[in-house]
C-alpha cells in the first residue's frame, strides 16, 4: 500500500463487509411485495376498464332492441368469455351488470370480483 493510500483507508472499513447484502436481503421482500401490489392494482384497473366497456356496449344493444342473448354475446365479446352479465328493466330504461375476476398473474390469488353496470334508454319501448 502506498503512503497516499494509506491516508485514504478509512478504519474499520473491513469490519462492515457483508453489511450491504444483508440489507438487501432483508429489504428485497418489501419491495416485492409492493411491486406485486402494484400489478395487482393495475390488473384490477384495467379489468375494470374492460367490464365498463363491456357493459355500455351491452346497454347500447339492448336500446337498439337486440335480444338478451345477443346482449350477453356483445359482452362477452368485448370483456371474455369469464365474464356474467345481468339484464335488467325498469320501465323505458334498460341496464346492463357485467360482474368478472380480476385478471393478471395475482388475480388468481386475490379474490377480487369487480362490476359494472350501464343504462340506456330504450328506442324501440319494449322490455327484453
Amino acid at each position: 500500500m502506498t503512503p497516499a493510500m494509506e491516508m485514504l483507508a478509512v478504519p474499520g472499513a473491513g469490519k462492515c463487509r457483508g453489511a450491504v447484502t444483508a440489507e438487501f436481503a432483508v429489504a428485497l421482500p418489501a419491495v416485492l411485495l409492493l411491486l406485486a401490489m402494484v400489478l395487482a392494482g393495475s390488473a384490477a384497473g384495467l379489468t375494470q376498464l374492460r367490464l365498463e366497456e363491456a357493459a355500455r356496449a351491452g346497454a347500447r344493444g339492448l336500446a337498439r332492441g337486440e335480444d338478451t342473448g345477443a346482449v350477453e354475446g356483445i359482452v362477452r365479446q368485448v370483456a371474455g368469455s369469464s365474464v356474467s352479465a345481468a339484464v335488467s328493466a325498469e320501465g323505458e330504461w334498460l341496464s346492463v351488470t357485467v360482474s368478472g375476476r380480476s385478471g393478471g398473474p395475482v388475480g388468481s390469488l386475490v379474490p377480487w370480483t369487480l362490476s359494472a353496470k350501464a343504462t340506456a334508454r330504450g328506442e324501440s319501448g319494449s322490455a327484453p
